[in-house]
């Protein structure tokens, strides 16, 4: 080896001189080669792992930014996703509003026209008794005229025939009177002709205005079932989507309702023993509907469909085989300490150690279902307390059989895991 080195590298001497000696080191070629090449080897390593070093920094830093975009897109979309809903909300109670309003003018405009019907009968009963009247004092005109004929007929004859002064000024008065009579009729008859007029023109009119008011109330029904499906329908899908029977869910709700938001109570109206019409039938439909969005939306915050997390994170690992092992949750990875949140309405069943989980949280939710949160490095609830969704339970830790800082979320149904991603994906398009 040193004759092969020699070319390049030839023997050297090293003098270290002092006041009373000079000594001197032998550096062979191999021994140049040795250290050579030993300091190329850490130079290299040096400049590798420096390399190293500062592209994991910019991928970091990458993914901070891009993890705080999404973080700001899918807060943006939550905000106007819950501007829409509110919106929505609002037209549908104006539209209720705007409904009942029709409703009560309907009820006005239909005691008017009972009214007016009424008042037409009456009319139609004194134009009976008038022509009643009318004929009986024309025939007695006639058979008055008839026996003046007579009368006049064996004047005109010389027929000995004198009447006598009581009984002349008998048929005289009776004449007069029903002259006077006929007089007073026909002018009673006229009077009632204008007013049936009068009265037929105002129920031409109400008529009329009811059907403009049928129209507006169909349109307003319209709008109001199209609010009612577009809000209802996303709702079924999200629970359809987390695996929940909507049918069995509001069964539930409905059986243990304690009073949030309230059913709504049917339309009730007096019928007089008839069946209701289409308008009620249909305003009730409407009321049900709207009954079940108020069930979705208590159903909505008893189930754990909101993030455990409110600050940015990552997904490390999802649900399923990982390992050789199952995985039964769901792991997001953030800082140490940030704040852990209940994700659902419930009550905490269990609050301390547990073997591998670390500290762990665990919460009891409607529809059987029971949330983990587990590594925590503090917790800040205590078994049996109720929580509400958004209340802060713990803070983010490695406790347990842990890697690293993150949250393993677990979400069991009926005391078996499922994936967490079904609830948080199926309430993406609704919160």
């Amino acid at each position: 080896m040193n004759s092969a080195f020699e070319k390049r590298l030839p023997e050297r001497r090293l003098f270290l001189k002092s006041d009373t000696e000079t000594r001197f080191v032998r550096l062979s070629p191999t021994t140049q080669a040795v250290a050579l090449l030993g300091s190329a080897s850490v130079i290299a390593w040096t400049i590798i792992a420096s390399s190293v070093l500062f592209m994991n920094s910019i991928g970091s830093g990458s993914v901070r930014d891009q993890a705080d975009r999404e973080q700001y897109l899918y807060e943006a979309r939550l905000n106007a996703l819950s501007q829409e809903r509110d919106s929505r909300t609002q037209d549908a109670l104006d539209a209720q509003n705007r409904f009942s309003a029709a409703l009560d003018q309907i009820s006005k405009m239909q005691s008017e026209l009972l009214a007016l019907e009424d008042r037409r009968l009456e009319l139609k009963t004194g134009v009976d008794v008038i022509q009643t009247t009318l004929r009986t004092a024309i025939h007695e005109r006639d058979n008055a005229r008839r026996e003046t004929e007579d009368l006049n007929l064996k004047l005109a004859e010389g027929e000995a025939f004198t009447p006598s002064e009581g009984a002349l000024e008998d048929i005289t008065g009776t004449v007069d009177f029903l002259t006077a009579a006929l007089d007073n009729a026909a002018d009673e008859r006229d009077e009632i002709v204008v007013s049936a007029s009068t009265a037929q023109a105002t129920i031409e009119d109400l008529e009329f205005e009811a059907l403009l008011t049928q129209q507006r109330n169909d349109k307003i029904f319209s709008q109001l079932e199209d609010a009612v499906s577009v809000s209802l329908a996303p709702m079924d899908k999200m629970f359809r989507d987390a695996g929940l029977s909507p049918d069995r869910m509001i069964d539930q709700i409905r059986s243990g309702y304690t009073g949030q938001g309230g059913p709504l109570t049917p339309l009730t109206f007096s019928t007089k023993g008839e069946r209701p019409d289409a308008d009620s039938l249909r305003a009730n439909t409407i009321l049900r509907s709207m009954d079940d969005i108020n069930i979705y939306r208590i159903a909505a915050t008893k189930a754990p469909f909101a993030l455990p997390l409110k600050s940015a994170f990552r997904f490390t690992s999802g649900f399923g085989p990982r390992w050789g092992r199952m995985h039964n949750g769901t792991d997001f990875a953030a800082s140490y300490g940030t704040p852990i949140y209940t994700t659902g309405d419930g009550v905490v069943i269990s609050a301390g150690w547990l073997s591998g989980f670390g500290k762990l949280v665990k919460v009891q939710h409607e529809f059987g279902i029971v949330t983990y949160y587990a590594h925590m490095s503090k917790i800040n609830v205590s078994k049996g307390q109720r929580v509400s969704r958004g209340d802060q339970l713990g803070a983010m830790g490695s406790t347990g059989r842990s890697t690293g800082t993150h949250l393993h979320y677990e979400v069991h149904v009926g005391g078996k895991p499922v994936n967490p991603m079904k609830f948080i994906k199926a309430a993406s398009d609704v919160f």
